[in-house]
């Protein structure tokens, strides 16, 4: 899809707005002809009624060219910010109907630079096609045209004028458009290094590392200023380059007219005429020269704009169709899955090096594939609950994250309420689930607010016996409190109940805790989950965490290293059957001692 399909509604405003500059224009290329008229005919012979002619005929112009141009502003800028709201709003909509494969693909920082940045830039081009475009040849191809009228060997003055002032053009343009390049690159790193601090910024004071920090970022702004600098120094030949060239053609107008005058082939306002159809020419031309440069600009982020726009989801966000019934035996079951991410935003091949010589045999081995989770086996039996531990980077996340639909598995076959998960909409999964993840992500408004995210029809019922359920009324006694953003005014527990309240409101049939009790002391992590024990609408709970003590209640535990299953089984039988979960439940009894 092209980026210009979302001005379509503004062809109103396309076309007439460049009519009305055309307008303005042909006033202004006739301008000069009055002039050269007061002057030859008034003012030298001394006719008074031909000079306040002539002047009323010039200031009625002048004054319809100044409406002809604030009627084209209009239509430029209703139509340019029009166009840039509905692009926006596209590619906002369209990021967020992404997967995570695309966000992960992409990258988070880039998006905000396309949404805001790119955006500018094509409404600028747009704004500048309907304002200029049409004016700046106009003016140009008019003012030699104008010259030829007056006299030919002026005219021939003026069609030299424009290869050379062009080829100048070319050579400033050539050189400054790949260093416009090299600016949006350092855009993006800067983003992405003030992102990163902002967001770590607590993790950088706690390790006493600002000055390391204002040094990276230092060294990166440094990079994005001299880049800048290198461009506007080439830009900034335009100007005296420009202005040395004006001076010259005009001394050589005034030169070969003092000829023609001599010889009675000019008169004085003809000369007059000529110097100013040789501003608009010159003018003109650096009108163009600009909108080459806005127009490769916003090439570039049309290119990186439609990425977006034309990226179809590996997985498509759809809206609820059905409530699953959940009445098979199996809830959930995973046959021979593995997974592994997109590797497209990673370096395939990394520093390889190596010399081949003449008359040799090389052999190449190696994993097919780096695998995160692999042929994962198990059924999740209705009215059970499901613990998942393992050490980090195990793949318990990444489990969970299959089961919701996030991702898509690389092999094997997720069944759910013993229906293919790639059969179900998102809608489906979705309505059916709630999970609270690692991080408990609260949004800037109020608990009530907050709360109805998970259920939007809730009551005020709902949301305190959601609030009572997931241990929250202690610190909470107003649904109108306030919730900063993130929810920096709770404490980091306080922010996981209340997330947990969030996905308990909507009563779901599955109910995921990633390491969502990890901030909770035992007593209040033990309060919680005997509490969900006792709720009748969770037909099973996943709680997966690296803390043994919050998952040795469950039906049923996986073991999880390296992205595979390395036992599974009850509490009691892990203990008596596998070393590995052994030296977990060991290693953390040491730690709590």
């Amino acid at each position: 899809m092209s980026v210009f399909s979302y001005a379509k509604k503004y062809k109103k405003q396309l076309i007439l707005g460049p009519a009305f500059k055309l307008m303005e224009a042909i006033f202004e290329l006739t301008l000069p002809l009055f002039m050269a008229y007061l002057i030859d005919s008034g003012i030298r012979e001394k006719n008074i009624s031909m000079v306040y002619a002539a002047t009323l005929y010039m200031l009625g112009l002048s004054i319809l060219g100044l409406l002809c141009v604030l009627v084209c502003q209009y239509y430029a800028a209703v139509a340019s910010q029009g166009f840039g709201t509905e692009l926006r709003l596209a590619v906002v909509k369209k990021i967020t109907q992404f997967s995570h494969t695309e966000i992960d693909e992409f990258g988070s920082d880039t998006f905000l630079t396309r949404t805001i940045n790119d955006v500018n830039q094509l409404q600028l081009a747009l704004a500048m096609l309907i304002r200029l475009v049409i004016r700046a040849p106009f003016l140009s191809i008019g003012s030699i045209v104008m010259a030829f009228t007056i006299n030919t060997s002026m005219g021939f003055i003026f069609l030299l004028t424009v290869p050379i002032f062009s080829f100048i053009l070319y050579i400033l343009m050539s050189k400054t458009v790949p260093k416009y390049q090299q600016v949006l690159s350092s855009i993006d790193e800067l983003n992405t290094i003030t992102s990163e601090q902002l967001t770590g910024v607590k993790v950088i004071r706690a390790f006493a590392n600002e000055k390391k920090m204002e040094d990276k970022s230092a060294e990166v702004i440094e990079k994005l200023a001299n880049r800048y600098i290198d461009m506007t120094k080439l830009s900034a030949l335009m100007s005296p380059l420009t202005l040395f060239m004006t001076n010259m053609i005009i001394a050589l107008i005034l030169w070969v007219g003092d000829i023609n005058v001599s010889v009675g082939q000019l008169q004085t306002g003809d000369i007059v005429a000529l110097i100013n159809y040789m501003l608009q020419l010159l003018a003109a031309l650096i009108v163009v020269a600009n909108l080459v440069t806005i127009f490769v600009r916003a090439f570039s982020a049309k290119k990186r704009v439609e990425e977006i726009l034309n990226t179809t989801p590996k997985v498509q966000t759809q809206p609820l169709d059905k409530v699953l019934p959940f009445e098979s035996e199996n809830t959930l079951s995973f046959q021979d899955v593995s997974f592994h991410y997109p590797s497209s935003s990673q370096d395939v091949l990394k520093k390889i090096q190596f010399d081949l010589k003449k008359g040799t045999q090389l052999g190449i081995v190696g994993p097919s594939s780096q695998d995160v989770l692999k042929k994962i086996q198990f059924d999740l039996k209705k009215g059970t609950q499901l613990g998942i531990v393992g050490p980090t980077g195990s793949g318990k996340t990444t489990l969970i994250e299959l089961i919701q639909k996030f991702y898509l598995p690389t092999d094997g076959t997720i069944f759910l309420d013993n229906m293919n998960l790639l059969d179900l909409t998102t809608g489906e999964v979705r309505h059916s689930i709630s999970y609270v993840s690692q991080k408990s992500v609260l949004f800037s408004g109020t608990i009530e607010s907050n709360l109805k995210m998970g259920f939007p029809n809730a009551t005020e019922k709902d949301c305190w016996r959601a609030l009572e359920w997931a241990d929250c009324l202690e610190f909470v006694d107003d649904l109108s409190m306030s919730t900063a953003e993130n929810g920096t005014n709770f404490s980091g527990g306080q922010r996981q109940r209340l997330a947990i309240a969030r996905a308990l409101i909507s009563q779901p049939s599955i109910l995921i805790l990633d390491d969502a009790l990890s901030a909770l002391d035992y007593k209040t992590d033990l309060a919680i989950r005997q509490t969900l024990a006792r709720l009748d609408f969770i037909k099973n709970s996943i709680i997966v965490s690296q803390r043994i003590s919050s998952v040795k209640e469950a039906d049923h535990l996986i073991v999880l290293n390296q992205g595979e299953i390395v036992a599974q089984g009850t509490h009691q039988n892990l203990m008596k059957q596998s070393i590995f979960y052994q030296q977990i439940v060991t290693s953390q009894e040491k730690e709590d001692n």
